[in-house]
């Protein structure tokens, strides 16, 4: 078979700086500004407990990619580490699984940017806001993967700065009294206490309408994390930039999230935070007391800092869905070089950009905008479900691979030079946490994603049977 020449091959134009804030910022989007209002309606503040919790699983997964990334940083990345030391369906399911998982993800990306202009002008409906940005960042993804990495690394230090102005400002109207009468830690345990929906309370109302009915949807947040791996062939000197993104992202996740849910929720009770828009702007936006008098013209801070916070959580979304378009062309690219995939999809511009992959992806998540025009009051709720579905599934096969990815270098005497973290106790605490939230999910209601989960693998098995056949009768 011919070589491909340098010119037909992904190029290592992401440096450090991209890499950390690509890491930093593909789990800071709809999860934590948007998705958090229905995890918080359904547990209260004990929310900020399940977001720690999901976080310590999600950095374990990290490392455990994080270490076969390190070793091998090839395109394709765990649909790469599935085929190699697991078997040819995982490695065709888990690309394909990924490849879905991102197309959903872009599908409610664009259905909140959608709810994010609706605070400015709700006039504007979900599916011409939804159109409008998803011409325009597959359009910069289409240039180059240095202008894919520049405008991912802006969009992200915005989001962090912003997140840490906000902690920072919640922190003064706490403490200086100038939130308002109703801003006070105790929000943290009053309106029925830190577990208010039932899961500690000696009543049991409420029953499964808590914390743990929260955690499929606080799953959410952290889906994206695991985009460092699909950055592995285009990152220059990934055996330096993977590790140190892998170790800092998690803590600052960990600060982020729960430090700012910590604020959101002391600003205000959890019972005002609702479902319609992102809970951080109607916090602020409920916050009267923040005002400022110069030359008789009053300044309302915190109305002006709710305006700032939407313009933020606009920015975010579109971050996520900057990513979303970058790795499902890059999963895209490395199925095809696979095999498994059709071959037109790895061919590269002269950018070595993969441009029919981006293409192709493209009208798919373009779905969302029919979604969006048809269902616009459920579009967010019902795609979020079906993230978390294929989201447990790409862990699942992580932590499945990452053991066989062990057991392989062990038994040729091999070491490794980014070890995961407690292997293999956390691949095992990994598995029961993932398959436990299944079960939970079927528990409260969400069986509509998890009932699918076995008809969406049989229909991937088919397909693979498919795709082996035609391969056969080419050789």
């Amino acid at each position: 078979m011919a070589q491909k020449d340098d010119s037909q091959h992904l190029k290592r134009g992401l440096q450090n700086r991209h890499i950390q804030l690509i890491a930093l910022g593909g789990a800071i989007g709809t999860g934590l500004f948007l998705g958090i209002g229905p995890a918080a309606v359904l547990a209260g503040p004990s929310v900020i407990l399940g977001y720690a919790l999901a976080g310590v699983i999600a950095f374990f997964i990290m490392r455990q990619l994080g270490e076969m990334v390190v070793e091998e940083p090839v395109s394709g990345s765990f649909s790469h580490f599935a085929y190699k030391y697991w078997g040819s369906f995982p490695g065709f399911a888990s690309g394909w699984n990924y490849w879905i998982l991102y197309i959903l993800v872009s599908m409610s990306e664009l259905t909140a940017i959608g709810l994010y202009v609706q605070f400015w002008w709700p006039e504007i409906p979900l599916w011409a806001s939804s159109c409008f940005f998803f011409v325009a960042i597959n359009a910069l993804n289409l240039s180059s993967v240095k202008v894919y990495g520049e405008a991912e690394f802006w969009f992200s230090i915005i989001k962090v700065v912003a997140i840490i102005a906000m902690i920072l400002f919640g922190t003064y109207l706490l403490f200086s009294g100038t939130g308002g009468s109703q801003a006070t830690v105790a929000n943290l345990w009053n309106n029925g206490g830190f577990f208010p929906k039932g899961l500690l309370q000696s009543d049991g109302k409420g029953g499964y309408q808590g914390l743990l009915a929260a955690i499929s949807l606080i799953m959410f947040s952290f889906g994206g994390l695991e985009l460092i791996g699909i950055t592995a062939a285009e990152a220059d000197k990934p055996e330096k930039t993977i590790p140190k993104a892998t170790n800092q992202v998690i803590y600052r996740i960990l600060i982020f999230y729960v430090g700012a849910l910590v604020i959101l929720f002391a600003l205000s009770p959890w019972k005002d935070i609702t479902t319609k828009s992102s809970p951080f702007v109607t916090v602020f936006e409920s916050l009267k007391g923040f005002q400022y008098t110069l030359f008789d013209i009053t300044i309302n801070f915190t109305s002006l800092i709710a305006n700032a916070l939407n313009l933020i959580v606009l920015t975010a979304a579109l971050s996520v869905y900057n990513s979303c378009v970058y790795s499902n062309s890059r999963m895209l690219y490395g199925l095809a070089e696979q095999g498994n995939a059709p071959k037109f999809l790895s061919k590269l511009n002269k950018n070595s950009v993969p441009v029919q992959a981006i293409i192709v992806s493209g009208l798919f998540a373009a779905i969302c905008i029919i979604v969006n025009k048809l269902m616009p009051e459920k579009a967010l709720e019902v795609l979020m479900s079906l993230v978390v579905s294929t989201l447990i599934i790409n862990w699942l096969m992580i932590t499945v691979v990452h053991l066989q990815f062990k057991k392989n270098k062990r038994d040729a005497g091999l070491s490794t030079k980014f070890p995961s973290f407690l292997y293999p106790l956390s691949n095992y605490i990994c598995l029961i946490f993932l398959v436990g939230i299944l079960i939970l999910m079927w528990m409260t209601g969400l069986k509509m994603p998890v009932a699918l989960i076995p008809i969406w693998v049989f229909f991937l098995f088919i397909c693979y049977l498919i795709v082996k056949r035609n391969k056969a009768l080419q050789a």
